[in-house]
């Protein structure tokens, strides 16, 4: 059966996206900012947002009238983080490739076609990118952690996915295939995916050239899980005159190294359990 004809499947829909939307503001959001990010009208965000509130699934602070998430899904992490959390693992390399380059580093989690930044390092250099910040969301390919993700997939897996992110997103994508142009621009039609995704493969790590942020580059390199497949990346972002082309092999390296040593990491620990 086709997911979109199952009972239930809208209101299970918009209940994620509210939690995301949520979960992106330490400092909580309002009902209205809410409706407008999902899509909804005011009293249907606030019907939903009071149910989930009264499931425990979030929080509503009365002196500042904003939503906060609640405590059950901090349980429900807790319990999650025993199968999925690899920062204990990897905060060592997101802070040694942080040190040595003086960048922004960060680990980042596949989550079906995107990736979600875990955690973030600041380097010495004092100007940084913000592009990135944790919690934050990115289709496959689109930034420099998504980019080496989505690289060492298979071919078909990687076409599936160019092709149907647009109705994943209510984009209808164009013949040649670009469901990405629409939210993001030119540099990501399918042809130049596929250029990046060339590169990628050929260097071992990923290059974002300022395609989210004019000025702000990206590099980043895969890390592979037990069954040998991209599931996390690492990533660092600064601004355009630190990623110039007589560096790019340096911080690609240390990027790939340190990779790897997490996906070592994780092989062991799999192997003991």
């Amino acid at each position: 059966m086709n997911a979109v004809t199952v009972p239930g499947t809208q209101v299970v829909s918009r209940v994620a996206k509210l939690l995301r939307i949520v979960g992106k503001k330490s400092d909580g959001v309002g009902a209205t900012e809410v409706a407008r990010a999902a899509g909804l009208t005011r009293p249907t965000a606030h019907r939903l947002l009071t149910a989930l509130t009264q499931e425990g699934l979030l929080d509503f602070d009365t002196v500042t009238s904003r939503w906060f998430l609640g405590p059950e899904i901090y349980l429900l992490g807790s319990l999650a983080a025993q199968r999925f959390d690899v920062t204990d693992i990897a905060r060592q390399s997101v802070a040694t490739l942080a040190e040595l380059t003086g960048e922004s580093a960060f680990l980042s989690v596949r989550r079906g076609n995107e990736t979600v930044c875990l955690l973030r390092e600041e380097g010495s250099f004092p100007v940084r990118s913000h592009v990135l910040t944790e919690g934050i969301r990115f289709p496959l390919g689109v930034a420099s952690a998504g980019l080496a993700i989505l690289a060492f997939l298979p071919d078909d897996e990687i076409e599936a996915h160019l092709r149907n992110m647009g109705d994943r997103n209510g984009i209808a994508e164009d013949r040649a295939g670009n469901s990405l142009v629409p939210r993001f621009g030119e540099e990501h039609s399918r042809e130049k995916v596929w250029e990046r995704i060339r590169h990628t493969r050929k260097n071992g790590y990923a290059l974002n050239p300022g395609l989210l942020v004019e000025g702000s580059w990206g590099m980043g390199a895969a890390i592979f899980d037990a069954a040998g497949r991209p599931a996390w990346a690492l990533s660092l972002t600064g601004i355009d005159s630190r990623f110039k082309p007589e560096r790019q092999s340096e911080l690609g390296q240390l990027l790939v190294e340190q990779a790897h040593i997490v996906t070592r990491k994780l092989r062991a620990e799999s192997s003991r359990s």
